[in-house]
């Protein structure tokens, strides 16, 4: 958008903010390994221009998600850098609201992948990303990923947000993942207080919050 408009990162968001903008979802983050994102992602923009539009957004008091897309080329090592960036960045900002591991699909994706997701490695990341970014309020498990269930199961593992509801999901569909088709308020209700957790309502800021079986 910027781009098309011969302007910059921060006038781009400025103008946003004045028109009503005040949050951005944060994807595109990918990996944070800029040759592997000439792999896995080549029109998308760098790692650092990536970081200072989430600086510039969070300057002008737009709060912003971070996502990190896992289980494709990268590392171990990799995944670390990923949350160590978000976390230094949050220190400096305050401005990332929630953290959004994405597990990797590659159904209609030509990339020559050296790694797969098991359910445990999903549970890992979730727990590990809850203890390193201990300045994320945060950490989101998306049951239209995951399935119910496993999205369930993910509340122990250091998720405290499954997502919103949905009806009719494609973007996952088309990368390969088969979402749970609609899945309703009352659906989101009865998985978490069967987790033994109490469901709170509220909007993509965090700001309105109702807890409790409404």
């Amino acid at each position: 958008m910027a781009g098309l408009s011969g302007i910059d990162a921060a006038e781009t968001l400025a103008r946003l903010k004045t028109a009503g903008l005040d949050a951005m979802p944060g994807g595109g983050a990918e990996i944070f390994n800029d040759d592997i994102r000439k792999k896995i992602c080549p029109k998308k923009i760098k790692t650092a221009a990536w970081l200072n539009v989430m600086k510039q957004a969070h300057a002008q008091g737009i709060s912003t998600n971070a996502t990190m897309l896992y289980g494709h080329i990268e590392t171990d090592g990799d995944r670390v850098r990923h949350m160590q960036l978000l976390r230094e960045l949050q220190d400096e900002t305050g401005g990332f609201k929630s953290f959004v591991p994405l597990a990797f699909y590659d159904k209609n994706v030509k990339v020559a992948r050296t790694r797969y997701n098991s359910g445990f490695d999903d549970l890992k990341v979730l727990a590990v990303a809850r203890i390193f970014l201990d300045n994320f309020a945060y950490i989101k498990a998306l049951h239209n990923m995951m399935g119910l269930k496993f999205a369930q199961a993910a509340l122990y593992f250091g998720a405290n947000d499954l997502g919103g509801t949905s009806y009719d999901e494609r973007i996952v569909r088309a990368a390969g993942a088969v979402p749970a088709g609609v899945v309703t308020e009352r659906d989101l209700i009865k998985i978490i207080t069967g987790a033994g957790k109490v469901p709170v309502r509220t909007d993509s800021k965090y700001s309105l919050k109702i807890r409790g079986s409404f």
